[in-house]
């Protein structure tokens, strides 16, 4: 990569003691986390990973590996040292998940992974979740029919018919040209960083990691499977799970302060837990 490109590792809290924590993107790529990192109690610093390809400058990734491969590159040069804390929101808590695989297999410590609302793709999950989050989607699509004109609704149901068949030509609005739909170029750039990840989590199958693993997800479930357990806990060592009010869209927005405070307990039961001697002065570079 290089050496001019911006690094996807932002520091979004600063902080005077180790280890840092950093958070994952989700779909978006962006850094969406100050809101939260604020309400975080620590006095640790807080770094958000954004994805690559957002300022244009190079081509974003549609693999979780790739992504996850690049953000320790670049992790490991902000702080060399484990122990490490991992959170991941989202799609972020995949590659969050693969991250703490590659670093447990080059012997690496992985003090915390958390991963708030995190699932694989649908065709990955047990068969009653699928179904269930199938006929969420229909009714949802039901709906947004019903709002349409005649010839709109049809149109959105034919539109959609053929993506599902793989039809040549039958591109969602999203996935067309960025120059057909007057975007701009940041606009432009976001957009295809979004495509790219959903891509990246359409392919990505899960590993089993033998390590911990806290899991935090919402009341609200409109879209997400409804048992955390089913979908991770054949694909982990072990698994925490909490739930906090909010829904998976607003929980590290608007409604984030039930995540930072169960966040603020992990990481102190993570400090609790540490050798004396993993505790002091930070030795991560700082961002300029």
């Amino acid at each position: 990569m290089p050496t001019s490109a911006p690094s996807p590792i932002v520091q979004i809290k600063a902080g005077s003691e180790k280890p840092p924590i950093f958070i994952v993107h989700g779909l978006s790529g962006l850094v969406q986390f100050r809101q939260l990192a604020n309400h975080i109690q620590t006095n640790r610093p807080i770094y958000g990973i954004r994805a690559q390809g957002i300022d244009g400058k190079a081509e974003p990734l549609e693999r979780v590996e790739d992504m996850a491969q690049l953000y320790l590159e670049r992790l490991q040069e902000v702080c060399p040292d484990d122990p490490y804390i991992l959170i991941g929101y989202s799609f972020g808590g995949l590659v969050a998940l693969e991250m703490a695989q590659r670093l447990a297999e080059r012997g690496k410590r992985v003090a915390l992974l958390a991963l708030v609302d995190a699932y694989p793709h649908p065709h990955f999950l047990p068969t009653a979740d699928r179904l269930r989050l199938f006929v969420e989607r229909m009714k949802n699509h039901a709906e947004h029919m019903r709002e349409l004109s005649l010839p709109g609704s049809l149109s959105y149901f034919v539109d959609g018919l053929k993506r599902r068949l793989h039809f040549p030509g039958a591109l969602h609005e999203s996935q067309r040209p960025p120059e057909a739909q007057g975007l701009t170029f940041g606009e432009a750039n976001l957009r295809r960083v979004n495509q790219k990840a959903y891509l990246a989590y359409t392919k990505y199958r899960p590993r089993f990691y033998p390590g911990a693993v806290k899991f935090v997800t919402t009341e609200i479930k409109s879209f997400v499977p409804r048992s955390p357990a089913a979908v991770w806990g054949p694909l982990t060592g072990r698994i925490e799970i909490e739930v906090i009010p909010g829904d998976h869209l607003n929980v590290v927005t608007t409604e984030f302060k039930g995540l930072a405070s169960v966040l603020t307990r992990y990481i102190q039961e993570v400090v609790s837990k540490a050798n004396p001697r993993e505790i002091g002065a930070v030795g991560c570079i700082r961002d300029g």
